[in-house]
């Protein structure tokens, strides 16, 4: 059962895979660091369905923040590094102090920015290791949409016609109830 951040904390600990990604990414002292998104919106939802077996995953999001270096090869080099730590997962990386200019949007002001900004509440999550090794998840938009499996654009998507329709879209290929059968498509929410 999941209710609440400390419930989605304790799946995540209890997860030695999750654990050792986490210390992998921490491991190279980024900024404003966290691993994101699927990688922690899918543990709660394989938790909820009763799965034994973990949903694959396309990627596992890195993102940090450090507008000191915006070049792009400092992302690539650091995937390089976590391959080299840990060749079977499939890393992306980015800086999200570069992000904006790819997604001609305003700069974000953090990484925890960034997150809030992502199409749906429910994938608006983070998890990462302070520097004592306790489990810190952020949660711009809350946790109640992903832990009720409800995808609804976060309010940056409701925002203009266009940012909706990159989200519906978006749902659309995802398809994560033919993955997922509990979960529910929506359009309202209350605005992160």
């Amino acid at each position: 059962m999941i209710r609440n951040e400390e419930d989605v904390i304790r799946i995540i600990k209890e997860d030695e895979w999750m654990m050792d990604i986490l210390r992998d990414v921490k491991s190279l002292n980024l900024p404003d660091w966290w691993v994101c998104a699927g990688f922690v919106r899918s543990k709660i939802w394989d938790v909820l369905h009763g799965f034994e077996i973990r949903t694959p995953l396309s990627d596992i999001d890195v993102i940090y923040y450090d507008p000191g270096d915006i070049n792009e090869e400092a992302e690539k080099r650091l995937e390089d590094k976590l391959k080299g730590m840990n060749p079977h997962i499939p890393w992306s990386v980015k800086n999200e102090a570069r992000m904006h200019v790819v997604n001609d949007i305003s700069p974000y002001t953090s990484s925890v920015d960034a997150i809030s900004k992502f199409p749906e509440t429910a994938t608006s999550l983070g998890v990462k290791l302070d520097e004592k090794d306790n489990l810190v998840l952020t949660a711009p938009c809350g946790i109640d949409d992903v832990i009720n499996m409800e995808i609804k654009p976060t309010a940056y998507f409701k925002e203009t016609a266009d940012r909706l329709k990159i989200y519906k879209e978006r749902v659309m290929k995802k398809n994560w109830p033919s993955i997922w059968s509990k979960v529910k498509i929506t359009d309202t929410s209350l605005p992160c």
